[in-house]
């Protein structure tokens, strides 16, 4: 096993896919030269050339046009989208054609196709680089959408989703990219600086596609969460004393729904957790989830956790970013009800 941060471990999954499938293709802005904003791909053109990691004009929607013809014609193209908060442009090759090409064509056609994306805040990038859109393509039949919270899961997820024969949006919290934050105690990204990096294999492996994970077992009450918010409920849980079991959701649609229901009908209290916008959020998919699967076992109305419905504030960053007092307030409201 080697010790690897998120960026290393997507890195070496991409290495990976490029040597073992000559179909395998990288596409998106400055990922070849410059590898990546975030380095992701660092490396990756020098090794394999520039046929098969291709820099792209600034043009979302016109990377996933090309994909979707490379997709359709034999490929496996994988997309770099710079920021989820540019994945808008692409928004309509995304639902509009590659969604639902293998339901038109009647299974003739199918679209083997990755889109990566960087999401969250928390590294003061305002609002035009802090959006978390994963709720929005939830509801678009016919893909795949996932979240790692850590470097094991990111690596094998990644393969997953490059080797399935239908898309994945794949969106990877760049606020826990690099690992430890130095900055004010006080601020809720500082409890996950003991995650830096974890035991990542070095050659092939993957992380099923539709499996959630419990990563922290209790028996007050259930956390449902997934991506940076992850570490968040962890440092809650252990600083309130409260028994809490967190169940780290990793695949958005497909969901899991088997060990949503057998958590929350265990402890009976339920808290889901995103940072993302409340209204319409993710999160109310899986509070209906909960309600329609356990409720004649839960003990109090579900709470949520969640940003604010406003653009992601520069200057409030802190106040809107989901911390440990309101993950632990909420935590005792519905042990309390």
């Amino acid at each position: 096993m080697a010790q690897m941060n998120m960026i290393q471990a997507l890195n070496s999954a991409m290495d990976i896919a490029l040597s073992n499938d000559p179909y395998v293709v990288l596409m998106g802005e400055d990922i070849g030269y410059f590898g990546g904003v975030f380095r992701c791909t660092e490396g990756l053109q020098r090794k394999h050339g520039e046929h098969r990691v291709l820099d792209t004009p600034i043009a979302e929607g016109g990377i996933v046009a090309t994909a979707i013809g490379m997709g359709v014609n034999g490929m496996r193209p994988v997309a770099e989208i710079q920021f989820a908060d540019y994945i808008y442009p692409a928004f309509d090759q995304i639902v509009s054609e590659l969604a639902r090409l293998r339901h038109r064509s009647a299974g003739d056609f199918y679209a083997p196709i990755t889109i990566r994306t960087p999401c969250g805040g928390g590294i003061r990038g305002g609002q035009t680089h802090s959006q978390s859109p994963e709720g929005i393509f939830t509801h678009v039949s016919g893909i795949k959408v996932v979240m790692p919270s850590n470097p094991y899961d990111a690596k094998g997820m990644l393969l997953s989703a490059i080797e399935d024969d239908d898309p994945v949006v794949f969106f990877e919290p760049k606020r826990i990219y690099n690992g430890p934050f130095d900055g004010d105690p006080d601020k809720p990204a500082r409890p996950w600086s003991t995650h830096p990096k974890g035991e990542v294999p070095e050659g092939h492996y993957t992380v099923p596609i539709g499996k959630a994970e419990i990563v922290r077992q209790g028996n007050d009450a259930t956390i449902i969460t997934y991506g940076t918010m992850v570490h968040v409920a962890e440092a809650a849980a252990a600083s309130s004393g409260i028994d809490a079991e967190i169940i780290d959701v990793r695949s958005m649609a497909p969901l899991d729904v088997d060990t949503l229901r057998t958590s929350v009908q265990k402890t009976g209290r339920c808290v889901i957790v995103h940072e993302a916008t409340r209204f319409g959020g993710y999160g109310a998919e899986l509070s209906a989830t909960v309600q329609e699967e356990c409720f004649w076992h839960l003990e109090a109305p579900i709470q949520r956790v969640t940003g604010w419905d406003t653009p992601y504030p520069h200057a409030f960053e802190w106040e809107y970013f989901p911390g440990q007092k309101r993950i632990i307030n909420a935590l005792r409201a519905v042990l309390e009800a």
